[in-house]
Protein backbone atom coordinates (compact mmCIF):
# COMPACT_ATOMS: atom_id res chain seq x y z
CA UNK A 1 0.00 0.00 0.00
CA UNK A 2 3.32 2.24 0.40
CA UNK A 3 2.57 4.88 -2.23
CA UNK A 4 -1.18 4.64 -2.92
CA UNK A 5 -3.48 6.41 -0.23
CA UNK A 6 -7.29 6.39 0.72
CA UNK A 7 -10.02 7.90 2.07
CA UNK A 8 -11.82 8.09 5.54
CA UNK A 9 -14.55 9.85 6.91
CA UNK A 10 -14.46 11.11 10.55
CA UNK A 11 -17.51 13.29 11.30
CA UNK A 12 -18.23 14.99 8.17
CA UNK A 13 -14.31 15.63 7.60
CA UNK A 14 -12.10 13.55 5.05
CA UNK A 15 -8.98 12.41 6.07
CA UNK A 16 -6.35 11.00 3.16
CA UNK A 17 -4.76 7.84 4.50
CA UNK A 18 -0.86 6.86 3.43
CA UNK A 19 1.11 4.01 3.96
CA UNK A 20 -2.06 2.33 5.82
CA UNK A 21 -0.32 -0.59 7.41
CA UNK A 22 2.12 1.64 9.11
CA UNK A 23 3.33 0.46 13.02
CA UNK A 24 2.22 4.18 14.30
CA UNK A 25 -0.90 6.59 13.57
CA UNK A 26 -0.34 9.58 12.53
CA UNK A 27 -3.25 12.45 12.48
CA UNK A 28 -1.76 15.79 10.21
CA UNK A 29 -4.42 18.12 10.44
CA UNK A 30 -3.36 20.08 7.63
CA UNK A 31 -1.76 18.95 4.37
CA UNK A 32 1.47 20.69 4.50
CA UNK A 33 4.23 21.63 2.29
CA UNK A 34 6.74 19.43 0.08
CA UNK A 35 7.37 15.62 0.15
CA UNK A 36 10.21 15.21 2.12
CA UNK A 37 7.52 15.41 5.53
CA UNK A 38 5.57 13.23 3.99
CA UNK A 39 8.16 10.45 2.78
CA UNK A 40 9.58 10.78 6.35
CA UNK A 41 7.09 9.92 8.43
CA UNK A 42 6.57 7.05 6.13
CA UNK A 43 10.28 5.59 6.03
CA UNK A 44 9.66 5.88 9.94
CA UNK A 45 6.84 3.37 9.53
CA UNK A 46 4.40 5.65 10.13
CA UNK A 47 0.16 5.39 9.05
CA UNK A 48 -0.53 8.95 7.95
CA UNK A 49 -3.86 10.55 7.72
CA UNK A 50 -4.18 14.63 6.61
CA UNK A 51 -7.25 16.08 6.93
CA UNK A 52 -8.17 17.57 3.15
CA UNK A 53 -10.60 20.28 4.72
CA UNK A 54 -9.10 24.03 3.69
CA UNK A 55 -11.39 24.99 6.79
CA UNK A 56 -10.65 25.64 10.09
CA UNK A 57 -10.56 22.69 12.93
CA UNK A 58 -12.74 22.59 15.94
CA UNK A 59 -11.12 20.98 18.61
CA UNK A 60 -14.13 18.19 18.46
CA UNK A 61 -13.04 17.54 14.41
CA UNK A 62 -9.75 16.59 15.84
CA UNK A 63 -10.99 14.68 18.79
CA UNK A 64 -13.38 12.56 16.49
CA UNK A 65 -10.74 11.62 13.98
CA UNK A 66 -8.61 9.60 16.64
CA UNK A 67 -10.50 6.88 17.30
CA UNK A 68 -8.90 3.76 19.34
CA UNK A 69 -5.46 4.53 18.75
CA UNK A 70 -3.78 7.73 17.73
CA UNK A 71 0.38 7.72 18.23
CA UNK A 72 0.97 11.22 17.19
CA UNK A 73 -0.32 14.76 15.89
CA UNK A 74 0.92 17.66 13.85
CA UNK A 75 -1.29 20.52 14.11
CA UNK A 76 -1.82 24.07 12.82
CA UNK A 77 -1.35 27.36 15.07
CA UNK A 78 -5.24 27.74 13.90
CA UNK A 79 -6.18 25.07 16.28
CA UNK A 80 -7.03 25.30 20.22
CA UNK A 81 -4.48 22.59 21.78
CA UNK A 82 -5.79 22.86 25.23
CA UNK A 83 -5.97 20.49 28.51
CA UNK A 84 -9.17 18.64 26.72
CA UNK A 85 -7.11 17.69 23.60
CA UNK A 86 -4.32 16.48 25.12
CA UNK A 87 -5.80 14.61 27.75
CA UNK A 88 -8.21 12.89 24.78
CA UNK A 89 -5.18 12.37 22.69
CA UNK A 90 -3.17 10.63 25.74
CA UNK A 91 -6.41 8.20 26.49
CA UNK A 92 -5.95 6.71 22.91
CA UNK A 93 -2.30 6.19 23.43
CA UNK A 94 -0.40 9.93 22.38
CA UNK A 95 3.07 10.13 22.72
CA UNK A 96 4.20 13.16 20.44
CA UNK A 97 2.40 16.60 19.32
CA UNK A 98 4.25 18.91 16.96
CA UNK A 99 2.82 22.53 15.70
CA UNK A 100 3.78 23.15 12.51
CA UNK A 101 5.01 26.74 13.63
CA UNK A 102 7.60 28.77 16.17
CA UNK A 103 5.25 30.30 18.32
CA UNK A 104 2.62 27.75 20.42
CA UNK A 105 0.83 30.47 21.87
CA UNK A 106 -2.03 27.80 21.28
CA UNK A 107 -0.79 24.98 22.57
CA UNK A 108 -1.25 24.59 26.51
CA UNK A 109 2.57 23.44 27.12
CA UNK A 110 1.90 22.80 30.67
CA UNK A 111 -0.92 20.90 29.94
CA UNK A 112 0.92 18.11 27.42
CA UNK A 113 3.39 18.14 30.09
CA UNK A 114 0.96 16.73 32.28
CA UNK A 115 0.35 13.95 30.23
CA UNK A 116 3.49 13.26 29.01
CA UNK A 117 3.04 14.52 26.08
CA UNK A 118 6.52 15.66 24.10
CA UNK A 119 5.24 19.13 22.40
CA UNK A 120 7.41 20.31 19.22
CA UNK A 121 7.72 23.32 17.58
CA UNK A 122 9.73 24.67 13.90
CA UNK A 123 12.75 27.03 14.62
CA UNK A 124 15.79 28.16 12.98
CA UNK A 125 13.38 28.32 8.93
CA UNK A 126 11.45 31.33 9.69
CA UNK A 127 14.16 34.02 10.32
CA UNK A 128 14.71 35.51 6.90
CA UNK A 129 11.97 34.77 5.14
CA UNK A 130 9.89 36.49 8.07
CA UNK A 131 12.39 39.06 7.75
CA UNK A 132 11.39 39.53 4.23
CA UNK A 133 8.35 39.98 4.59
CA UNK A 134 8.43 42.77 7.23
CA UNK A 135 10.98 44.74 4.67
CA UNK A 136 8.28 44.16 2.00
CA UNK A 137 5.58 45.44 3.93
CA UNK A 138 7.76 48.65 5.83
CA UNK A 139 8.48 49.64 1.39
CA UNK A 140 5.03 48.62 0.72
CA UNK A 141 3.72 51.82 3.15
CA UNK A 142 6.30 54.26 2.56
CA UNK A 143 5.94 54.25 -1.03
CA UNK A 144 2.12 53.67 -1.40
CA UNK A 145 2.17 50.25 -3.27
CA UNK A 146 -1.02 48.71 -2.82
CA UNK A 147 -2.71 52.08 -3.28
CA UNK A 148 -0.71 53.01 -6.46
CA UNK A 149 -1.41 49.59 -7.93
CA UNK A 150 -5.60 49.83 -7.14
CA UNK A 151 -5.36 53.18 -9.06
CA UNK A 152 -3.64 51.48 -12.05
CA UNK A 153 -6.17 48.59 -12.27
CA UNK A 154 -9.01 51.07 -12.03
CA UNK A 155 -7.71 53.01 -14.95
CA UNK A 156 -7.11 56.04 -13.48
CA UNK A 157 -3.49 57.05 -14.26
CA UNK A 158 -4.12 59.44 -17.00
CA UNK A 159 -0.82 61.50 -16.70
CA UNK A 160 1.78 61.69 -14.95
CA UNK A 161 1.87 64.27 -12.41
CA UNK A 162 4.88 65.88 -9.87
CA UNK A 163 2.61 64.88 -7.01
CA UNK A 164 0.67 61.55 -7.83
CA UNK A 165 1.15 59.06 -4.64
CA UNK A 166 3.79 60.79 -2.56
CA UNK A 167 5.96 58.45 -0.22
CA UNK A 168 8.45 58.27 2.20
CA UNK A 169 12.24 57.74 1.69
CA UNK A 170 13.66 55.65 4.42
CA UNK A 171 17.67 56.30 3.29
CA UNK A 172 18.59 58.17 6.83
CA UNK A 173 15.09 57.86 8.75
CA UNK A 174 15.60 55.69 12.23
CA UNK A 175 14.05 51.80 11.89
CA UNK A 176 12.46 50.90 15.75
CA UNK A 177 12.90 47.25 16.65
CA UNK A 178 10.62 45.65 19.70
CA UNK A 179 12.32 42.59 20.04
CA UNK A 180 15.33 41.90 18.87
CA UNK A 181 15.64 38.17 18.57
CA UNK A 182 16.93 36.28 15.20
CA UNK A 183 13.79 38.19 13.21
CA UNK A 184 13.78 41.37 14.76
CA UNK A 185 17.65 41.84 14.46
CA UNK A 186 17.52 40.31 10.52
CA UNK A 187 15.58 43.16 9.80
CA UNK A 188 17.57 45.87 11.45
CA UNK A 189 20.53 44.33 9.32
CA UNK A 190 18.87 44.61 6.02
CA UNK A 191 17.52 47.70 6.67
CA UNK A 192 20.73 49.44 8.33
CA UNK A 193 22.49 48.12 5.15
CA UNK A 194 20.20 48.27 2.54
CA UNK A 195 18.75 51.61 3.33
CA UNK A 196 21.22 52.98 5.67
CA UNK A 197 18.38 53.66 8.63
CA UNK A 198 20.14 54.32 11.57
CA UNK A 199 18.42 51.78 14.23
CA UNK A 200 17.12 51.95 17.94
CA UNK A 201 15.82 48.59 19.42
CA UNK A 202 14.33 47.64 22.68
CA UNK A 203 15.10 44.22 23.98
CA UNK A 204 14.56 43.22 27.83
CA UNK A 205 17.93 41.30 26.67
CA UNK A 206 20.93 42.82 25.19
CA UNK A 207 21.47 41.45 21.63
CA UNK A 208 25.73 41.84 21.43
CA UNK A 209 25.84 40.22 18.20
CA UNK A 210 23.66 42.31 16.39
CA UNK A 211 24.97 45.25 18.25
CA UNK A 212 28.86 44.17 17.17
CA UNK A 213 26.98 43.79 13.23
CA UNK A 214 25.69 47.33 13.00
CA UNK A 215 29.38 48.73 14.32
CA UNK A 216 31.11 46.56 11.93
CA UNK A 217 28.88 48.00 9.63
CA UNK A 218 29.49 51.55 10.80
CA UNK A 219 33.12 51.21 10.94
CA UNK A 220 33.03 50.19 7.04
CA UNK A 221 30.81 52.85 6.06
CA UNK A 222 33.66 55.02 8.07
CA UNK A 223 36.52 53.73 5.93
CA UNK A 224 34.75 54.33 2.85
CA UNK A 225 33.73 58.17 3.72
CA UNK A 226 30.32 57.28 3.64
CA UNK A 227 27.82 58.98 5.77
CA UNK A 228 27.55 57.30 9.53
CA UNK A 229 24.50 55.07 10.61
CA UNK A 230 23.53 55.36 14.20
CA UNK A 231 22.19 52.67 16.30
CA UNK A 232 21.83 52.52 20.03
CA UNK A 233 19.68 50.18 22.74
CA UNK A 234 16.47 52.06 23.48
CA UNK A 235 15.61 51.87 27.21
CA UNK A 236 11.56 50.93 26.86
CA UNK A 237 9.52 50.36 24.35
CA UNK A 238 7.69 54.09 24.76
CA UNK A 239 11.49 54.91 24.19
CA UNK A 240 11.78 53.20 20.50
CA UNK A 241 8.02 53.97 19.80
CA UNK A 242 8.86 58.19 20.14
CA UNK A 243 12.13 58.24 17.75
CA UNK A 244 11.63 56.17 15.28
CA UNK A 245 10.23 56.77 11.64
CA UNK A 246 9.17 53.00 11.12
CA UNK A 247 8.59 50.35 13.44
CA UNK A 248 8.68 47.04 13.67
CA UNK A 249 7.56 44.46 15.91
CA UNK A 250 9.09 41.33 16.63
CA UNK A 251 8.27 40.29 20.35
CA UNK A 252 6.40 36.99 22.09
CA UNK A 253 2.72 37.06 22.76
CA UNK A 254 2.57 36.73 26.80
CA UNK A 255 0.53 38.65 28.94
CA UNK A 256 3.16 41.41 29.10
CA UNK A 257 2.98 42.52 25.32
CA UNK A 258 -0.71 41.69 24.70
CA UNK A 259 -2.02 44.89 23.34
CA UNK A 260 1.60 46.49 24.23
CA UNK A 261 0.38 48.69 21.02
CA UNK A 262 -2.38 50.77 22.39
CA UNK A 263 -4.12 53.76 22.26
CA UNK A 264 -1.57 55.44 24.49
CA UNK A 265 1.96 54.11 22.73
CA UNK A 266 0.36 54.85 19.18
CA UNK A 267 0.34 58.21 20.12
CA UNK A 268 3.67 58.35 21.23
CA UNK A 269 4.37 57.52 17.97
CA UNK A 270 5.29 60.42 14.86
CA UNK A 271 2.55 61.62 12.93
CA UNK A 272 3.75 59.73 9.32
CA UNK A 273 5.41 56.88 11.35
CA UNK A 274 5.05 53.72 9.93
CA UNK A 275 4.48 50.20 12.07
CA UNK A 276 4.54 46.71 10.97
CA UNK A 277 3.43 43.44 12.52
CA UNK A 278 4.73 39.90 11.44
CA UNK A 279 4.66 38.79 15.27
CA UNK A 280 1.24 38.05 16.73
CA UNK A 281 -1.63 40.03 16.20
CA UNK A 282 -2.87 40.47 19.81
CA UNK A 283 0.40 42.58 20.07
CA UNK A 284 -1.63 45.74 18.44
CA UNK A 285 -4.96 46.86 20.02
CA UNK A 286 -6.46 46.50 16.37
CA UNK A 287 -9.52 48.63 17.28
CA UNK A 288 -7.09 51.73 18.27
CA UNK A 289 -5.20 51.24 14.98
CA UNK A 290 -8.14 51.66 13.63
CA UNK A 291 -9.18 54.83 15.09
CA UNK A 292 -5.34 56.49 15.09
CA UNK A 293 -5.12 55.70 11.34
CA UNK A 294 -8.67 57.42 10.55
CA UNK A 295 -7.34 60.34 12.58
CA UNK A 296 -3.82 60.36 11.05
CA UNK A 297 -3.89 59.45 7.60
CA UNK A 298 -0.10 60.09 7.24
CA UNK A 299 0.40 57.13 9.47
CA UNK A 300 0.86 53.72 7.70
CA UNK A 301 0.52 50.21 9.06
CA UNK A 302 1.61 47.17 7.17
CA UNK A 303 0.21 44.08 8.72
CA UNK A 304 0.63 40.45 8.37
CA UNK A 305 -1.36 39.04 11.30
CA UNK A 306 -4.39 40.41 13.33
CA UNK A 307 -6.09 39.98 16.74
CA UNK A 308 -9.03 37.58 15.69
CA UNK A 309 -7.41 36.16 12.76
CA UNK A 310 -8.57 35.26 10.73
CA UNK A 311 -11.17 38.17 10.83
CA UNK A 312 -10.12 42.01 10.99
CA UNK A 313 -11.71 44.13 13.53
CA UNK A 314 -14.00 46.75 11.84
CA UNK A 315 -12.74 49.10 9.53
CA UNK A 316 -9.49 48.21 8.63
CA UNK A 317 -9.41 46.96 5.76
CA UNK A 318 -11.37 49.81 4.65
CA UNK A 319 -8.46 52.24 5.22
CA UNK A 320 -5.67 53.17 2.41
CA UNK A 321 -2.78 53.38 4.63
CA UNK A 322 -2.78 50.03 6.18
CA UNK A 323 -1.33 47.36 4.31
CA UNK A 324 -2.67 43.95 5.11
CA UNK A 325 -1.88 40.15 4.08
CA UNK A 326 -2.75 36.67 5.47
CA UNK A 327 -0.01 35.77 7.39
CA UNK A 328 2.84 34.66 4.74
CA UNK A 329 5.54 35.73 6.62
CA UNK A 330 7.13 31.94 6.22
CA UNK A 331 5.21 31.46 2.96
CA UNK A 332 8.42 30.43 0.77
CA UNK A 333 8.71 26.94 -0.47
CA UNK A 334 11.91 26.46 1.48
CA UNK A 335 10.95 28.02 4.90
CA UNK A 336 6.93 26.01 4.61
CA UNK A 337 8.61 22.61 3.31
CA UNK A 338 11.21 23.10 5.92
CA UNK A 339 8.55 23.45 8.69
CA UNK A 340 6.59 20.62 7.56
CA UNK A 341 9.91 18.19 8.08
CA UNK A 342 10.90 19.63 11.01
CA UNK A 343 7.43 18.73 12.48
CA UNK A 344 7.41 14.91 11.03
CA UNK A 345 10.88 15.06 12.67
CA UNK A 346 9.78 16.18 16.02
CA UNK A 347 6.56 13.56 15.56
CA UNK A 348 8.51 10.82 14.17
CA UNK A 349 11.20 10.76 16.11
CA UNK A 350 9.61 10.94 19.86
CA UNK A 351 7.35 7.77 18.42
CA UNK A 352 11.01 6.08 17.87
CA UNK A 353 12.43 7.39 21.40
CA UNK A 354 15.06 9.49 19.73
CA UNK A 355 17.30 11.84 21.39
CA UNK A 356 16.18 15.60 21.63
CA UNK A 357 18.19 17.59 19.20
CA UNK A 358 16.82 20.92 20.40
CA UNK A 359 19.13 22.23 17.16
CA UNK A 360 20.31 25.75 16.47
CA UNK A 361 21.47 24.15 13.14
CA UNK A 362 18.47 22.67 11.42
CA UNK A 363 19.36 22.48 8.20
CA UNK A 364 20.47 18.65 8.22
CA UNK A 365 17.14 18.48 8.39
CA UNK A 366 15.41 20.66 6.28
CA UNK A 367 18.33 20.11 3.40
CA UNK A 368 18.18 16.76 3.74
CA UNK A 369 18.18 14.70 0.19
CA UNK A 370 16.11 12.13 1.19
CA UNK A 371 13.81 11.28 4.13
CA UNK A 372 16.81 8.59 5.18
CA UNK A 373 18.83 11.29 5.58
CA UNK A 374 17.31 12.88 8.25
CA UNK A 375 19.16 13.14 11.17
CA UNK A 376 17.69 10.27 13.58
CA UNK A 377 16.45 13.23 16.65
CA UNK A 378 13.78 15.99 17.47
CA UNK A 379 14.79 18.82 16.44
CA UNK A 380 13.32 20.88 18.45
CA UNK A 381 11.21 20.06 21.73
CA UNK A 382 9.72 22.56 23.83
CA UNK A 383 9.36 20.61 26.91
CA UNK A 384 12.33 18.32 26.90
CA UNK A 385 13.44 19.26 29.88
CA UNK A 386 10.56 19.07 32.07
CA UNK A 387 9.87 15.67 30.49
CA UNK A 388 13.52 14.42 31.05
CA UNK A 389 13.91 13.47 27.27
CA UNK A 390 17.25 11.87 26.37
CA UNK A 391 19.22 14.86 24.72
CA UNK A 392 21.75 14.39 22.00
CA UNK A 393 25.16 14.50 22.87
CA UNK A 394 26.78 17.75 21.38
CA UNK A 395 30.26 16.99 19.91
CA UNK A 396 33.26 17.50 22.03
CA UNK A 397 35.19 20.56 20.19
Amino acid sequence: MVGQSTMMMYGNRAWEVHNANGKFRVLVTKNMVGSLWLDLLKARDCRVEVCTSRDPLQSSDIQAAFGSKCDGVIGQLTEKWDESAFSALKSVGGRAFSTMAVGYDNVDVRAATQYGIPVGNTPGVLTEATAEMAVSLIYACARRVVEADAFMRAGKYSIWLPDLFIGKLLHGKTLGIIGAGRIGSAVGLMMARGAHMNVIYYDKYQNKGFEAKLESFRKALAENNEDLIEWKRGESVEDVLKNSDVVTLHPNLDRTTWHMIDEKNLNLMRRDAIIVNCARGPVIDEVALVEHCRRNPDFYAGMDVFEDEPLMKPGLKDLHNVVVVPHITSATLWTRSGMSTLAAANVSSMLHNHPVANAHDVTPYVNAESAHSVPQSAPAIVNAKDLNLPMLAKPKL
